[in-house]
């Protein structure tokens, strides 16, 4: 099942970078946070919440299967199931919505102008006088 909104977060932080997800994790890398590393770590609770909706949705389906009998407990399970999906939900659209303000107030700066240096003339030689 594909994680739409995880996608589209990868999508716009590639876009913000110009590298593929794979290399801005190498380069992501280091001991000091940055952006970067935030936003990755934001898009990897996005999917681990999206994974865990698909988790807890199969399981919901698998209890609530007709031709499963319903045991004292299963009421129990299908609730815990139904929380967790509406608190992966909750986790999923809150670190979106911020991640998506934070990519939206960032910009990809355009390279420098390569300035032409300015050659100085070479000093004039001087002529040693003898005498």
């Amino acid at each position: 099942m594909p994680h739409p909104v995880a996608d589209q977060l990868a999508e716009r932080i590639e876009s913000l970078y110009g590298r593929p997800r794979a290399e801005l994790a190498a380069i992501a890398t280091t001991d000091r946070p940055n952006m970067l590393v935030t936003l990755l770590d934001a898009l990897t609770t996005v999917e681990l919440a999206e994974k865990n909706i698909q988790f807890q949705r199969e399981r919901l389906l698998q209890l609530a299967d007709q031709g499963r009998d319903i045991g004292p407990a299963t009421p129990g399970h299908l609730l815990d199931c139904s929380r967790r999906i509406a608190e992966s939900v909750a986790t999923r659209d809150n670190q979106a919505r911020f991640t998506l303000a934070v990519i939206q107030s960032l910009y990809r700066a355009p390279a420098p102008a390569a300035t032409p240096v300015a050659k100085t003339p070479a000093p004039a030689a001087t002529t040693a006088r003898t005498r």
